[in-house]
């Protein structure tokens, strides 16, 4: 694993052990200033190692959770090894070679890849999972002719030192090393680098992503994407048009069957999806459903998940299980 003292990495190798993936050895791999330091996992511990030259060799599979520049450099190395490679980052996400999964949403393409002999998958980004696993069943059922969303993205998305900063800045610091403006008590419509078209970098991964893992590349999408004063789970409102009619009643039964879907919707007695209610949870919460007034058939929507867990860490160890069990 690299990355493997990061926030997503340690959750994943949490999550390898509660799902009995069978890991007889691991490598742990993560920067200098980490090398040596012991980590349990598996029941013994673990010495963290540096990226070097033949590291990979005789691992059967090797999980990414690092940044792009780490990516870039050591996946081929990984896959020059024959390992199986699972990559969290952005680097081989657009490619078209490289199926961007998302278990619940497009598992025959996972599968597909398997039998083509592909042994390097990518993750999408956090937030486009749990948009993706909210739309596949809709999409399907439905039909989509158009997408609105905004994201509302916990600080844990940017990294542990974003952490550190609104904790600090919630006691009375004011230090600002992470964000441009404060995040605590305010909020950042920007996360990422804003491109030519004005779009953020954050929003073009959400709406390039989400064409390629739902297979609708010429959909109508558009995104917002801003940084919330929360240290867990990211939240989206979204507006989904359909090309045929759908009542309430015909998407909360399609919901109700869906993969990975929490149905969570009462808000009479203040029953919806919260940051709280998800953190350190595996399911994708949607509620707060009602009918669109500004179109003949749409409907609003939120929808709730731990962007470290399921956004990331879960869906990776997903990836491996569905690999496995597709040979």
């Amino acid at each position: 694993m690299v990355g493997a003292t990061g926030a997503v990495g340690t959750r994943l190798l949490s999550i390898l052990e509660e799902r009995s993936f069978g890991a007889t050895e691991l490598r742990l791999f993560a920067s200098e200033r980490s090398k040596g330091r012991q980590i349990t996992s598996h029941g013994r511990e673990w010495e963290c190692q540096v990226l070097a030259k033949a590291c990979f060799d005789g691992l059967d599979w090797v999980f990414f959770d690092a940044s792009d520049e780490i990516s870039r450099q050591w996946v081929p190395e990984a896959l020059g090894s024959g390992a199986r490679v699972i990559d969290n980052s952005a680097v081989y996400r657009m490619d078209p070679a490289v199926v961007l999964g998302v278990p619940e949403v497009n598992r025959e393409a996972i599968e597909s890849s398997v039998r083509r002999g592909d042994r390097l998958f990518s993750g999408p980004n956090c937030s486009t999972v749990q948009l993706t696993v909210a739309l596949q069943p809709l999409s399907e059922a439905f039909g989509i002719k158009r997408v609105l969303v905004s994201t509302y993205q916990s600080v844990s998305g940017a990294g542990a030192a974003a952490m550190d900063e609104l904790q600090a800045q919630m006691v009375g610091g004011d230090e600002r090393s992470i964000f441009p403006h404060r995040i605590a008590a305010n909020l950042i419509p920007r996360i990422g680098k804003v491109q030519d078209d004005g779009f953020t970098s954050e929003e073009q991964k959400l709406m390039l992503e989400t064409r390629k893992i739902l297979g609708l590349p010429n959909l109508p999408i558009a995104a917002t994407a801003v940084r919330v004063p929360t240290f867990l789970s990211h939240a989206e409102s979204v507006f989904v048009e359909f090309a045929r009619p759908a009542s309430l009643d015909d998407i909360s039964r399609v919901w109700k069957q869906a993969p990975g879907l929490e149905w969570v919707d009462d808000p009479g007695r203040d029953l919806y999806p919260t940051n709280e209610n998800t953190s350190g949870r595996d399911m994708v919460s949607v509620g707060r459903l009602r009918l669109d007034p500004s179109v003949s058939s749409g409907v609003c929507f939120w929808v709730v998940s731990d962007n470290l867990r399921k956004g990331a860490a879960l869906n990776a160890v997903q990836i491996a299980e569905s690999i496995r069990a597709a040979n």
